[in-house]
């Protein structure tokens, strides 16, 4: 029986045919090469590596600086210069660096930034007079800006997206371990050797970097990147620096100082103008419309609020230690290894947890965890000694862990490649923001806290006045006039001003955790699409492929 040709198929030519084209794999997209790429975990490495470097530097200082202002006989506000100028800067620069390194790209950004801390961390080792201190650390917190969003925002370069969160949890981790190292590193450093150690630490560091960073990591930039907006950065870091200065100089000058006023109400104005201004333009260095997605709204919320618990902790303790306690600076450093112990076990467990519950769930955690260990430290007794603390630090370095790994992380993977620079940077000076009015709140409390509980009634009026403005001061007072009285006394009053910080931050932390629990979504943030729209697969909106050799 014959069959005859379906009309609707072409007739079959003589002659060899061709061979058919497959058709299951689909046309290869455009742009970078989809196919992880081969060295991502050493460049992680890299990046985990300049963001400690960045992170410990931070705190290092904290113990380093009774020794070199008697070694530089820097006055009191020139000591306050040389902790603050790092902070100031470092949050006045974080947006337009984040811009700068989706236009620029983000290897050269990275690399660039650890290339000038090094440089200004030379001067800082040789510096020997308090401005050229201060003008170092003012380069360095410049370099910081440089260095901490962009070490978030190669990730979507270098992992697929089923490896980003894991990527991104390793660098958050590397970023919080910074706080209980960065004085442990001191008091070691300055036990052994002097104290520009420091700074003299960071140069062989930052030159491996920069190294890891050229051979290891690709390029990636945003091509539709705007122009650098002058006025928009003018206005960004005119009113961020402003913005953290009047909240550091609160605690000391009070609230109603007219400086304060004035450097608060210049920052309100020039970051209002930022606002208006961002509104009206496409690819704004501030870009508000990021905070549209509500998981990566309330992941940044989520990590501001934990850098302001965490700086009532981080605020309190190192006195304590040192003055109550008795410790030493190296000593100080390794009473906070607890906090490490808890944030490793964090930072093993975060993705597993993420993976079985969801972000919002682990960040709920790792927030009550953290009020659960500050209201127990908030229990401190003058005679208690270190036991306790070791035990709720343990606790605290866990819920740290759970809440800002997650936090960081879901942030970055709700946020398009090629606006990942300014996300990132969104997200840090949120945090840069968060911690100095977690400082300035913290310490207005400690202080008055500290001068209700201290009895300086039998005391000269200039010696009540020098041990009212510290227990430090309250010791050297007690040192210098033979009266151990009064030490036990500043003691017990640093102890109750430290409880009472303690307990505000734990408070805080239980209300943060009932916020994000009620109003982050439960569903796992997936990474949102470029510009191109939703079918397009991210990578396509970073560099070409030449550009990730």
């Amino acid at each position: 029986m014959s069959t005859r040709p379906d009309p609707a198929l072409p007739a079959p030519q003589p002659g060899p045919q061709p061979r058919p084209r497959r058709t299951s794999r689909p046309a290869p997209h455009p742009g970078p090469r989809s196919e992880p790429h081969p060295r991502r975990r050493l460049a992680l490495i890299a990046v985990a590596l300049s963001t400690l470097v960045i992170s410990f530097d931070m705190t290092v200082l904290n113990v380093a600086l009774p020794t070199l202002a008697a070694q530089l006989r820097a006055t009191t506000g020139q000591q306050q210069w040389i902790v603050d100028s790092y902070t100031v800067v470092f949050a006045a620069a974080m947006l337009p660096a984040g811009l700068i390194g989706d236009r620029f790209g983000r290897r050269r950004t990275l690399t660039v930034g650890l290339a000038l801390f090094g440089l200004a961390s030379a001067v800082g080792m040789l510096a020997d007079s308090p401005g050229t201190l201060v003008a170092a650390r003012a380069a360095m917190g410049l370099a910081g800006a440089l260095v901490m969003p962009m070490s978030m925002a190669v990730i979507p370069g270098l992992f697929p997206a089923e490896e980003q969160r894991r990527a991104t949890a390793v660098l958050a981790a590397a970023l919080a371990a910074g706080a209980p190292l960065g004085p442990l590193i001191g008091g070691f450093l300055l036990q052994h050797f002097w104290w520009g150690a420091i700074f003299a630490i960071n140069i062989p560091l930052t030159v491996v970097g920069i190294a890891a960073c050229v051979l290891l990591l690709p390029e990636t930039r945003n091509p539709a990147a705007p122009r650098i907006d002058l006025i928009g950065t003018a206005l960004g870091a005119g009113g961020l620096a402003a913005l953290t200065y009047g909240i550091i100089e609160s605690p000391g000058r009070g609230w109603a100082d007219p400086l304060v006023i004035g450097t608060l109400a210049g920052s309100v104005a020039a970051l209002t103008a930022l606002v208006l201004r961002s509104r009206r333009q496409r690819d704004p260095m501030l870009d508000l419309r990021l905070l549209a997605d509500p998981v990566f709204r309330w992941s940044a919320v989520a990590a501001t609020l934990v850098s302001v618990v965490l700086f009532g902790a981080f605020f309190v303790l190192p006195l304590y230690f040192q003055s109550v306690l008795g410790a030493d600076a190296l000593g100080t450093g390794l009473r906070l290894m607890p906090m490490m112990a808890g944030l490793m076990v964090a930072a093993k467990l975060s993705d597993r947890l993420v993976a079985r519950t969801g972000p919002r769930a682990v960040i709920t955690l790792g927030l009550a965890l953290l009020a659960a260990a500050l209201l127990l430290g908030s229990t401190t007794d003058v005679s208690d000694g270190y036991g306790p603390a070791a035990a709720w630090l343990t606790l605290l370095g866990l819920g740290m862990g759970l809440s800002l790994i997650t936090a960081q992380a879901s942030a970055m993977l709700t946020l398009p490649p090629a606006r990942a620079g300014v996300g990132s940077g969104l997200v840090q000076t949120l945090r840069q923001v968060g911690g100095a009015i977690g400082v300035a709140v913290f310490g207005s409390l400690l202080a008055g806290a500290y001068r209700t509980a201290l009895d300086t009634t039998a005391l000269p009026a200039e010696a009540a006045h020098r041990a009212g403005q510290s227990v430090v001061a309250a010791d050297a007072v007690a040192a210098a006039t033979g009266n151990p009285a009064l030490a036990t006394a500043a003691h017990a009053a640093y102890v109750h001003g430290m409880t009472v910080v303690l307990l505000v931050s734990g408070v805080i932390a239980a209300l943060s955790a009932v916020l994000v629990a009620l109003r982050m979504p439960a569903a796992e943030p997936r990474a949102a699409a470029g510009p191109a729209g939703a079918g397009s697969p991210p990578a396509s909106t970073t560099a070409p492929a030449a550009d990730h050799g």
